[in-house]
């Protein structure tokens, strides 16, 4: 009966959020690969991988490497305790920053290139922007600071269907107790609407609500607290729904143009339509809690569990690109025909980044940062650095 009242709170939560399974090829390892063209296929979405030249990577020769091999030196922390990773790991701990033709040779010796191409067979896909924000708050809430970002509540499960089910590994729903039934957890509109749901809850207080909601976006920034203080903040936890553009929702309403749908244009309609703004954020039902972070960190943490470097971590979908692995990315500057070509580590996750050539450029934290990543809707191309000696499916396993 145990069982029985266990499969049927999976299967419920299965149909309240959608799921697919998931499908790989077994592991294997070579010298180097055998086969010119790699296909896995991981939670009903289909990949391949191409053995490429370095020559063919647009600007490889250009690329100053040094934020680069430091960045991989971050995921490390994590990707150590993964056999496949131990000895280039090693490898790069022990390789010192010198010159640049140096770090190029470091990533050539121990890497293979793999041009990434998405499902529906092409090679190129949306490249967004994102950032670290600075918001204006306090410790207590007042007529000034009145919007609160919270913890996450108690009350909030998060169910790993992989435990009972292998092939959902990776899937994990949120809900909340209602007597005996496991329901999903309460939307934005609701949490907006009853201050109640989550009162003990506050973390800080800020005197912004559109500046609250594109923190919720980013997953983590700071806040400069009333007595000066700077507190550093990041993703704690989410509500488990999907998320959903309001700049989409803005242009299909003939609110904004598609070309002013820009994180500066929502924020400008925003403050100019102040009684249409509760509902239009309401419209995202998604809800980020967060929590307090070290002050002496180098950059917010990514979903990887290591601290960000600016210009430098990407967020990928890891269905697609394992995490923590170097990215070789062919892009263009905000709003430019621009050549931006860089050599990047797959660092983070996000809701909106989904699919196979799909990545969300982190630029750091300040002004500028928020300049570029607000203006940032490029297409671009991607390539997987793997250590020699295995394949894209044997990264996919871990």
């Amino acid at each position: 009966m145990k069982n029985q009242s266990c499969f049927s709170i999976i299967l419920l939560l299965v149909l309240l959020y959608g799921c697919t399974s998931k499908i790989a090829e077994p592991p294997g390892a070579v010298k180097q690969p055998v086969e010119p063209e790699v296909k896995i296929e991981k939670e009903g979405r289909l990949s391949t991988y191409i053995v490429a030249e370095w020559s063919s990577l647009p600007g490889w020769y250009d690329d100053d490497l040094k934020s680069a091999l430091q960045a991989f030196k971050q995921s490390c922390s994590v990707l150590r305790r993964q056999i496949i990773w131990q000895e280039t790991c090693i490898a790069a701990s022990e390789k010192q920053v010198t010159d640049n033709k140096s770090l190029r040779m470091f990533f050539e010796n121990h890497f293979i290139p793999y041009r990434v191409i998405a499902s529906d067979g092409s090679e190129e896909g949306l490249v967004t922007g994102y950032y670290e924000p600075l918001l204006r708050g306090s410790r207590k809430s007042s007529e000034h600071y009145r919007y609160p970002l919270y913890t996450a509540p108690d009350e909030l499960l998060t169910i790993d269907l992989g435990i009972l089910y292998p092939e959902l590994k990776d899937l994990r729903l949120r809900g909340r107790l209602d007597g005996r039934r496991v329901v999903p957890y309460y939307s934005r509109a609701e949490i907006m609407n009853d201050p109640a749901i989550l009162e003990g809850n506050e973390l800080l207080w800020v005197d912004d609500e559109v500046e609250l909601f594109f923190l919720q976006i980013q997953g983590s920034g700071r806040v400069q607290l009333d007595t000066g203080e700077i507190v550093k903040i990041g993703f704690a936890d989410q509500n488990g729904y999907p998320y959903n553009s309001i700049g989409r929702i803005l242009v299909q309403q003939g609110e904004l143009p598609l070309e002013k749908a820009s994180m500066q244009g929502i924020k400008q309609w925003g403050r100019q339509n102040p009684s249409k703004l509760p509902a239009l954020l309401q419209q995202n039902a998604r809800f980020v809690f967060f929590r307090e972070l070290p002050g002496d960190l180098s950059g917010p943490i990514g979903a990887l569990g290591v601290p960000l470097t600016a210009g430098r971590s990407v967020a990928i979908d890891p269905r697609s690109i394992p995490q923590g692995a170097p990215v070789f990315l062919a892009t263009t500057w905000p709003n430019s025909n621009k050549p931006l070509n860089r050599l990047m580590v797959a660092q983070d996750t996000g809701s909106a980044i989904k699919g196979g050539i799909r990545t969300d450029f982190f630029w750091g934290y300040g002004p500028d940062a928020a300049n570029q990543a607000g203006k940032m809707k490029q297409q671009g191309k991607m390539w997987v650095l793997v250590p020699n000696g295995h394949t894209v499916p044997l990264l996919a396993q871990q």
